[in-house]
């Protein structure tokens, strides 16, 4: 009869250099009993953590292992990785059954369960020397439920580790438990991890794609509720609650904006499962199951092929995951289910199509496009030409630390959703007119790139997406080519009958973007933000913001930046 936890021999994964940097650390300050490790999405927690735990068995440092992640299908996908690795774990134990296995090394579970009863996990915790792995540690804010029970369920555990892609809330006043903190100088509070391994570390060791980010801008059109129309493009200055209403806008299914995006999405698939990624894969980020639901229909309409529809409330979304990871499927629409912690390597394109905006969230989203697989491949993400986007895109590669400010300095651009002053009387209700889409430009070191004077070849095009062998001038300009065509294949989707108002206002669609490509230039040309050329341009041809403003505004602004430009 086979001894308790004998498993066959395990793999041994080959580590990569800072996973045995990292477990050098943790040997360095083994009577710790918490250790952090910060580590990029994509760069290879799990297969650490799981080293570190053979380890500590090994050396008969601890008995039993208890993961704790944020959901089921990650629990699944722990415990399958455990035990490729020697680790046999429990991945279906449930609160209402009693002691865990003897003839398993722990189990999985999930913080929703630790905090339904955390004295049973205590107990567990207890009963042997236990390594707890909090994965994704930042769920475990002390301003949530989960963060107190965290703390009480392992508070007497002999060792912890914690494991995050994202150390930093979105809620400033949160703290984690077993995270060790010190003032940041201002007042708040900076985390002290014991390890750390960003975004420009990986990718300079090859371990995560590079991103390239295009964004695209287009102007919206709603009808407020005193009958007004009201227009606005996503790239002009205007105020945050313009800003948010023109956001929405564009992400109605029923608008352009939305099918030219996914029409582009589509192309670049085309081009990188042509140049070596034959599996290439999409995915659509979603803020709703019913908006997932309608950009479904799209996608279909746009591509001939329906995606996987991956929702929350599913009860075979974890089922969907795995059969996308592993298929052929082009896209898959998904509502914050892949947002984290979810391993889908062929996935090299993100469309971000929600109204979330936290650095937190973003971090997790594109953290699910770079993993990187071989040499050369990179990662598109299409976003709007938001400014909160637009600024965490930029700030991606620098390094990040859950810095926590003082209450007081609570800042309005850390949440979801801003809150907005109305008038006595007003009610926030609005009505889609209209919303269309195109190029803006592509994001490169944090500077907004656009198209290259000189044209392309068709050899320079077979490079498009290659780092380092096009220009980032180059790259605009090719996706600004493209960008037509993909107008086309989004305007042959369905969509509600213009009105003679909205035909009209269609008119001076071409001007608007001539206006917009002409900026994008003068703004690259001069080192000048594309705001402060468009508050100078309506100083000059005064009239309304471009979104609004009548064909003749637009040639005379048109003429106006063509004379800047000495074209």
């Amino acid at each position: 009869m086979a001894a308790p936890h004998e498993t066959a021999p395990p793999v041994q994964p080959r580590l990569r250099a800072w996973q045995r940097a990292a477990l050098e650390a943790y040997r360095s300050q083994e009577r710790r009993r918490d250790f952090l490790v910060t580590a990029t999405p994509g760069s290879g927690k799990t297969t650490f953590a799981l080293t570190l735990a053979r380890m500590l068995i090994e050396s008969r440092v601890i008995d039993r292992v208890i993961v704790v992640c944020p959901t089921d299908h990650l629990r699944t996908q722990w415990a399958d990785a455990a035990d490729a690795a020697g680790l046999p774990l429990d991945a279906a134990l449930t609160n209402g059954v009693g002691p865990v296995r003897p003839d398993l090394r722990g189990y999985v579970t999930t913080y929703a369960q630790v905090a339904a009863k955390p004295a049973l996990h205590a107990a567990r915790a207890a009963a042997k020397r236990s390594l707890v792995i909090l994965d994704e540690v930042h769920h475990a804010g002390d301003g949530l439920s989960w963060g107190d029970a965290v703390a009480t369920a392992f508070e007497m555990a002999p060792r912890r580790l914690c494991l995050t892609g994202t150390p930093f809330r979105t809620r400033p006043d949160e703290r984690i438990p077993f995270v060790r903190y010190e003032t940041d100088g201002a007042g708040g509070w900076r985390s002290d991890a014991d390890f750390s391994y960003g975004y420009s570390d990986a990718l300079r060791d090859g371990v995560v794609r590079p991103v390239v980010f295009a964004a695209y801008t287009g102007t919206s059109r709603w009808r407020n509720s005193a009958g007004e129309v009201i227009a606005s493009s996503l790239s002009e200055p205007s105020t945050k609650r313009t800003e948010a209403t023109a956001w929405r806008t564009a992400l109605n299914p029923k608008g352009k904006w939305v099918p030219h995006v996914i029409a582009a999405m589509d192309e670049r698939i085309t081009h990188l499962r042509n140049s070596g990624m034959s599996d290439a894969a999409g995915l659509v980020l979603a803020s709703d199951q019913d908006d997932a639901r309608a950009y479904a229909g799209i996608v279909e309409q746009v591509t001939g092929e329906a995606p996987v529809v991956i929702l929350s409330d599913d009860p075979k979304a974890s089922d969907k995951i795995a059969a996308f990871t592993h298929g052929t499927q082009r896209m898959a629409v998904c509502v914050r289910m892949v947002s984290e912690g979810v391993d889908v390597p062929r996935a090299a394109c993100l469309a971000w199509m929600t109204s979330y905006r936290t650095p937190l969230f973003f971090a997790q989203g594109v953290g699910r496009v770079v993993r990187a697989r071989g040499v050369g491949e990179s990662a598109t993400v299409f976003l709007p030409a938001v400014r909160p986007l637009l600024a965490l895109a930029a700030e991606l590669e620098q390094e990040r630390n859950h810095i926590i400010p003082p209450p007081s300095e609570q800042a309005d651009d850390l949440l979801d959703v801003e809150p907005v002053e109305h008038e006595p009387g007003e009610q926030d209700s609005t009505e889609m007119v209209d919303a269309d889409a195109s190029f803006a430009h592509l994001l490169h070191g944090g500077r907004a790139v656009v198209a290259a004077p000189e044209p392309l070849s068709p050899e320079d095009e077979d490079f498009l997406g290659l780092p380092g062998i096009l220009s980032p001038e180059q790259m605009a300009a090719l996706l600004a080519r493209r960008d037509s065509h993909a107008r086309q294949r989004a305007a042959g989707t369905e969509a509600p009958k213009p009105s003679a108002e909205a035909a009209a206002w269609r008119a001076g669609a071409e001007l608007r973007r001539e206006v917009n490509r002409l900026v994008g230039v003068l703004a690259a040309r001069t080192g000048t933000p594309h705001g402060q050329i468009h508050a100078q341009l309506r100083r000059a041809v005064p009239g309304p913001a471009s979104a609004a403003a009548s064909a003749d505004v637009l040639e005379q602004r048109r003429d106006h930046l063509m004379e800047l430009l000495g074209a």
